[in-house]
C-alpha cells in the first residue's frame, strides 16, 4: 500500500512538473510568435492598418453647420503608403468625390518613391476630437495627415477648402504652417533635408501640381508646407 501511495505521489508531482514546463514554455515563446507575426506584416501585401473606419465612424461628430450637399460629396479613399518605420502602412483620408483619382495617384507616386508618411487617418478619430468635435489642432500635432474638416481657415474669415474636401494636409509636423512667429504645429521646424519633408522638387509636389493642385509651400504668407489644395474653379 505504501509502495502504491509513493508511486502515485510520484506521477503526480511528474505530471505537475511537466504542466509547469509547458506553461514557462508557451509563456516565454508568446512574444517571439508575436513578433515573427509582427515582422511579416508590412508589406504591398499586408499592410499595417493605420485606419478601418465605418461610413458612419468617418462623419460622426462632423460641424451640425455642414450643409448636407457639401456631406454628400465626400468619399473615403482607401490609400497606402511607406512611413517612418519602413513598413507599408494602409489608411483612409476623405475628400471630394472629383478629387479620389487625383489622391490615388499621388499615394501610388509616394509609395513607388517611398516617400515616408507618418499615418492617414480621418479627422473623425476619437485621437482628434475636443469636445466631441474634430479638432484640426490635434490631428497636426500627431502628424497625421488628413482632407475633409468642416472649418474655417487657420486665422478665421472664411471657410478652409478642406471644408469641401478639396484640400489635403500631409506629414504636418515636417512641413508646418507658418505664419510670422506662428508656427502650427506648435514646436515643428521645417528643414527640408529631413525625411517626409516637401519641396519645390519633391515628387509628390509635383505629382499635385501635375494634377492641379496648389501647393502652400510656394505662398508667401502664410507658407503652408504641408497643405495642398485644388479650389472648385468658379462658375463662368
Amino acid at each position: 500500500m505504501l509502495k502504491f501511495l509513493l508511486r502515485s505521489d510520484y506521477q503526480v508531482m511528474r505530471l505537475f512538473a511537466f504542466s509547469i514546463f509547458v506553461l514557462l514554455f508557451v509563456y516565454l515563446s508568446a512574444p517571439v510568435f508575436a513578433q515573427t507575426a509582427d515582422q511579416i506584416r508590412g508589406d504591398s501585401k499586408r499592410p499595417i492598418i493605420d485606419s478601418k473606419m465605418s461610413k458612419k465612424e468617418v462623419f460622426d461628430g462632423l460641424d451640425p453647420n455642414c450643409p448636407p450637399e457639401i456631406r454628400r460629396r465626400q468619399r473615403i479613399v482607401k490609400v497606402k503608403y511607406y512611413s517612418f518605420d519602413d513598413k507599408i502602412h494602409q489608411g483612409q483620408i476623405v475628400v471630394d468625390k472629383d478629387l479620389v483619382k487625383d489622391i490615388k495617384f499621388v499615394f501610388e507616386i509616394a509609395l513607388k518613391e517611398k516617400f515616408p508618411i507618418r499615418s492617414v487617418i480621418p479627422i473623425a478619430d476619437e485621437r482628434f476630437r475636443r469636445n466631441g468635435r474634430w479638432d484640426d489642432d490635434l490631428s497636426m500635432a500627431a502628424n497625421n495627415s488628413s482632407g475633409f474638416n468642416y472649418r474655417e481657415k487657420t486665422g478665421g474669415g472664411s471657410l478652409s477648402n478642406h471644408a469641401y474636401g478639396r484640400a489635403v494636409d500631409l506629414n504636418t509636423f515636417q512641413n508646418p504652417y507658418i505664419k510670422g512667429a506662428n508656427v502650427l504645429p506648435p514646436g515643428a521646424i521645417y528643414n527640408p533635408d529631413a525625411k517626409g519633408t516637401f519641396t519645390k522638387d519633391n515628387p509628390i509636389v509635383k505629382a499635385f501640381m501635375q494634377r492641379g493642385w496648389t501647393w502652400g509651400g510656394d505662398w508667401t504668407s502664410p507658407i503652408d508646407y504641408q497643405h495642398f489644395e485644388k479650389p472648385l474653379k468658379p462658375r463662368k
